[in-house]
């Protein structure tokens, strides 16, 4: 066949391949439960210019991660970023990024591997790494023990495929003997039914969260360590196992009944090695990242080292039962994967291990758990491609990819203005996610979060939602309105005007807290009701009003409108120092029984300077307090009232108010 028709028929496929992710997912689609995200109201050309964006950032991700190790987002997020690019697929068909149009472009194996020749800083895999597929829930769980235990004997194939002969011939550490004892190396996998109890032979263990790599011994003797890479060539790290003492340099004698040839394989995981660490509330800690790190390295110390450990998950060729792999693992040093594998045989066990796992405190981090058969085929049907005899269960995502909506700016009673971005929901941990606090303008500022960008949100100390980073811009930034940050302060919006109406409400809200008022059944909600109402006009509007007026408001009835009146009517026996903070004052100055607002008002900046914890800036801001006309008129109707501390109250004069205007906050 001549080379232009090999070329013809590679294109062919290639665009088959390139087609057959949309296709599937469209066959996959409706059986699958899921909700597909609604598609953006794009141009071809913008959609062509998104889904080429997020192609290249996915690879560089993938890139990232198969190499070294290390990625710039979970693999929680990358997933989330996967899916979501296959949907806009779907949307926009022809605008997907065609494999013959940039190099990344490309998938990382298309670009990594093909015919080339391995560099001194790589080394082929003499069995391919496969990955796992992935479980969503219990249910998945339990449908692939279902599976996997009626699935009848299966023959692994008698040669590997011609990539992972081309692979271990380019590599001068395989000799064709060791080449031909790996290739012939095949073991017939046990499947039983589920009458002859498969699921004995179902093992858990825990998703070591490292860096994934192969260990190769030749002769007892440690000759290679290869990181993942491709999944079939990796860079060579055999330099870095001399100072990794977790790692044997030489294997025990019994080395040589499990050998081929000479050559033993190992597949697994380079990890932290952690003190205690509960995976629930510590989350990764950066372990994976900081193992890539060292090992990008180009020597390790003697102390990082001493800090890496090895999990072996993998031994391709090795004996065919579990329990004698694990015996042998054990044997040759390389046995700790043994005091983590445990034998289940129901879906609710498997949930049991995980959840025990992801609570209790372990020597390395984890992201989940694996279920294997314990028989599996030979090393010679290791692929590229997940197995079917093992499945991932991973623990709820701590981080998600979402889509911001709005950006609001939200004015706090001290005049603080605190951007939060909207969110199309997303959940995290079990928590279904709307909004999240952006800190600061400076923050916003550094983020520059629009309507329509990709944001990468999550839980801090596993509550407090917060922006770890943006994966992609929308592609037209929309313009923002600002609040002038001039505008607001400790002492702005005392009545419910358009442009103070955020920072008005929050002063009520302030009103039913416990420091303050501590208004019982008052929230949020009471207050904003009565504001629509137009029933409150100043921070104590709501004392004047009766039942009725109350009743009145939508969504309050009779009850509860007593209720609130009982509650209101109990504020005038608060205590002078209550009122002061709900007022707004300043947090600085503890005031006791003594106090009252003619004294409060009568002190000078010396004065305030002598109380215990009141600096300058302090005594600045209780001058200004007290001077205040709103704050004056509040004090008066205190006073009218009957309220303690506030009887004596009185106009402060002109020239009390034009020495409070000298100072500065």
């Amino acid at each position: 066949m001549r080379s232009k028709d090999i070329r013809v028929i590679s294109a062919v496929i290639s665009g088959w391949r390139a087609l057959l992710p949309w296709i599937l997912l469209l066959m996959w689609w409706p059986l699958s439960g899921a909700a597909m995200a609604e598609c953006p109201a794009w141009s071809h050309a913008i959609a062509s210019e998104q889904l080429a964006e997020r192609k290249q950032r996915l690879d560089a991700w993938e890139l990232a991660y198969r190499q070294d190790g290390s990625s710039p987002v979970s693999d929680d997020v990358f997933d989330q970023a996967w899916q979501r690019y296959q949907e806009l697929g779907v949307c926009f068909p022809l605008a997907v990024p065609d494999a013959a149009e940039a190099g990344a472009s490309l998938s990382v194996d298309e670009t990594l591997s093909g015919d080339e020749t391995l560099s001194d800083q790589q080394l082929a895999h003499p069995v391919a790494h496969g990955g796992l597929r992935k479980a969503e829930d219990i249910r998945q769980v339990e449908q692939w023990l279902d599976r996997v235990c009626a699935e009848p004997p299966a023959t692994a194939s008698a040669r590997p495929v011609a990539s992972e002969d081309q692979a271990l011939s380019r590599d001068p550490l395989f000799d064709a003997g060791t080449v031909d004892a790996l290739s012939t190396a095949a073991a017939v996998e046990l499947a039983t039914s589920r009458a002859s109890g498969c699921t004995r032979d179902i093992w858990i263990q825990p998703k070591v969260d490292g860096v994934a790599m192969t260990l190769i011994y030749r002769d007892g003797q440690l000759a290679g360590l290869v990181s993942r890479g491709n999944r079939h060539d990796g860079r060579r790290w055999t330099h870095h196992a001399a100072m990794i003492d977790a790692i044997p340099k030489h294997l025990p004698d019994a080395w040589s009944a499990w050998a081929n040839d000479g050559t033993l394989v190992f597949q697994g995981e380079l990890f932290e090695r952690l003190s205690q660490h509960v995976q629930r509330t510590q989350g990764g800690s950066g372990a994976r990242n900081r193992i890539a790190g060292w090992l990008a390295r180009d020597a390790l110390t003697q102390e990082q080292g001493q800090r890496i450990g090895v999990f072996i998950w993998g031994w391709p060729a090795g004996p065919d039962d579990m329990e004698d792999r694990l015996a042998g693992l054990e044997a040759l040093g390389l046995g700790l994967v043994a005091q983590y594998s445990y034998l289940v045989s129901m879906p609710s066990q498997v949930a049991d291990w995980r959840d025990r796992w992801h609570h209790t405190p372990l020597p390395f981090a984890t992201d989940g758990v694996v279920v294997k058969r314990g028989r599996r085929p030979g090393a010679a049907s290791w692929t590229d491609q997940p197995p079917t005899w093992a499945l991932a269960w991973k623990y709820p995502p701590r981080e998600a990819l979402a889509e911001v909506a709005g950006i609001d700016f939200r004015i706090g009673r001290s005049g603080r203005i605190t951007p939060v971005a909207r969110l199309v929901p997303v959940t995290i941990d079990g928590r279904t996610l709307s909004q999240v606090s952006l800190g600061s303008l400076e923050r916003w500022r550094q983020w520059d979060l629009r309507p329509g960008d990709q944001a990468v949100i999550q839980l801090a100390g596993l509550i407090i939602p917060q922006v770890k980073s943006v994966a992609w811009r929308a592609p037209q930034r929309a313009p923002l309105t600002l609040p002038d940050p001039a505008d607001y302060d400790f002492l702005s919006c005392w009545h419910p005007t358009p442009d103070c109406y955020q920072q008005f409400l929050a002063r009520l809200e302030w009103l039913s807290e416990a420091a303050a008022l501590d208004l019982d059944g008052v929230g949020e909600g009471t207050w904003r009701a009565l504001l629509e109402a137009g029933l409150i006009d100043d921070l104590l509007a709501w004392q004047r009003l009766t039942p009725q007026q109350l009743a009145q408001v939508d969504g309050i009835g009779p009850v509860t409108a007593q209720r609130l009146f009982d509650v209101f009517s109990r504020t005038p026996d608060r205590s002078f120092s209550r009122w002061i903070r709900a007022l707004g004052a300043p947090a600085t100055g503890d005031l006791d029984e003594s106090d009252s607002w003619s004294g409060l008002v009568a002190m000078t900046q010396r004065d305030w300077l002598a109380r215990e914890g009141v600096g300058s800036v302090g005594a600045a801001r209780w001058r200004r307090f007290v001077m205040h006309p709103e704050v004056q008129a509040l004090a008066q109707q205190l006073a009218g009232g009957g309220v303690a501390g506030f009887a004596e109250s009185h106009p402060v004069d002109d020239g009390a108010t034009d020495v409070a205007g000298t100072l500065t906050q």
